[in-house]
């Protein structure tokens, strides 16, 4: 039992005490712990690529320049005959005769080619039948009536002499009757007489003027329609005429490929004669300057290394694919060596050069219409969205009228693959 004892005596169990836990430290440790966190996530954010990732392969560049904005159009137009006739067929038949071939010189008046056909031929004849068939009616009732204006004439000259007779007749009864030789009785008898002749003339009067009003209507229709018929006549006699077709003005036979034995309808495209001497040019441009080109701007071409003053002469504003026509003409000389459809280059001027920022045209216009852009940083490798304004255009430069200043570069390609994009990284080289 002693030695029990002395063996828990010697455990050093009462040497044991309880040590207070320090819940600072542990705090300490957990904050530093985030802060460390936080930091390594700033870290990994300030050097993460920002922005949409873009191959610099894949851009091109322009770059802000100071320099003169020349209010221009330039223009790739072609030469057109100024005086052109178009040749289409006025008559259907088929072709018996060819004459002249394409691209010859003709003279007006010259014989192009001639058309048979017989239908024609076949309305004349009826037409000139028809045409002598009322000719004859005409004469016809022309010996008719003069006939019966002759019956009517004979008719009030006989009685025009019976009414003399009756009136001499009348006043020699008048004196007898002063002087009592005859009486009243027989006095009235010949006063009776005298009324009933004098009646008799003034309703033959009345006839006659009656049936030449008939007579003058029925010639003047019977005219009518004789004149009807000859028009007709000339129109079919025009018809069989134009079976051979001449040429209408001096000029070049152009477009002209008609062959032996073809059969042609009406209204088909035959050729056109040009007038070799005087051209215009035609050349299509972008609607974007529709609004601002107008009849009678100046503009130049440049043929055979001489620059010729030109002028607009027409606007044609239906737009196709985006072009409308404009025709200019020469305003002094013209060209010598210059050929129909030949092309040429041209400008029109629209206003006066003036001193502005200028940037490199490019597809991105068509994308954001110049309301904004993708500005490069200096070194190349970030380009941010950013609004600008800008003013005229041509071909090859915008004017800009604020947004960017002179040595800035922009991005001039096509922006459709980042229209909802605030911010591009470039990479590569």
């Amino acid at each position: 039992m002693e030695n029990q004892t002395k063996l828990r005596t010697v455990t050093g169990a009462a040497m044991d005490k309880v040590v207070p836990v320090d819940y600072r430290r542990k705090v300490y440790r957990f904050t530093a712990a985030i802060i460390a966190f936080i930091c390594l996530l700033l870290m990994a954010w300030y050097f993460m690529p920002k922005g949409l990732q873009v191959s610099a392969t894949d851009v091109r560049k322009g770059m802000v320049e100071r320099g003169t904005f020349r209010d221009e159009v330039t223009l790739r137009a072609n030469a057109l005959a100024l005086n052109s006739v178009i040749l289409d067929a006025i008559e259907s038949g088929r072709v018996e005769e060819v004459l002249i071939q394409d691209g010859a010189m003709v003279k007006r008046g010259q014989l192009l080619f001639r058309l048979s056909n017989p239908q024609r031929n076949l309305d004349l004849l009826q037409r000139k039948g028809e045409q002598t068939q009322q000719v004859s009616n005409l004469a016809n009732l022309q010996v008719g009536f003069q006939m019966a204006a002759t019956e009517h004439q004979r008719r009030l000259s006989a009685l025009e002499f019976e009414l003399m007779q009756a009136q001499k007749k009348h006043e020699r009864n008048m004196t007898l009757a002063a002087q009592g030789f005859i009486s009243k009785v027989a006095l009235d008898e010949s006063q009776d007489a005298l009324t009933r002749q004098q009646f008799s003339v003034n309703e033959e009067r009345q006839n006659k003027i009656a049936e030449d009003k008939v007579r003058s209507e029925a010639l003047a229709q019977m005219g009518a329609g004789i004149s009807s018929l000859q028009s007709g006549l000339k129109l079919v006699s025009a018809s069989v005429e134009a079976l051979a077709v001449r040429a209408p003005i001096d000029g070049k036979l152009t477009d002209f490929k008609l062959q032996i034995g073809e059969s042609i309808t009406t209204g088909k495209h035959l050729g056109r004669i040009d007038d070799p001497r005087h051209f215009k040019l035609s050349a299509q441009v972008d609607e974007f300057y529709l609004s601002r080109i107008a009849i009678g701007h100046q503009a130049n071409a440049m043929i055979d290394n001489k620059i010729f003053a030109l002028e607009v002469m027409n606007i044609f504003p239906q737009i196709k694919d985006g072009r409308f026509l404009v025709e200019l003409k020469f305003k002094n000389e013209q060209a010598e060596k210059l050929n129909s459809g030949q092309s040429v280059n041209a400008r029109i001027t629209l206003g006066e050069p003036a001193t502005a920022h200028l940037l490199p045209t490019g597809p991105y216009l068509n994308d954001t219409g110049g309301t904004w852009v993708f500005v490069l940083s200096k070194d190349g490798q970030v380009a941010e969205r950013r609004a600008i304004k800008i003013g005229r255009r041509n071909q090859q430069q915008i004017e800009v009228l604020s947004g960017l200043e002179a040595g800035e570069q922009i991005i001039t390609s096509s922006y459709a693959a980042f229209q909802t994009v605030d911010r591009l990284q470039i990479h590569g080289r």
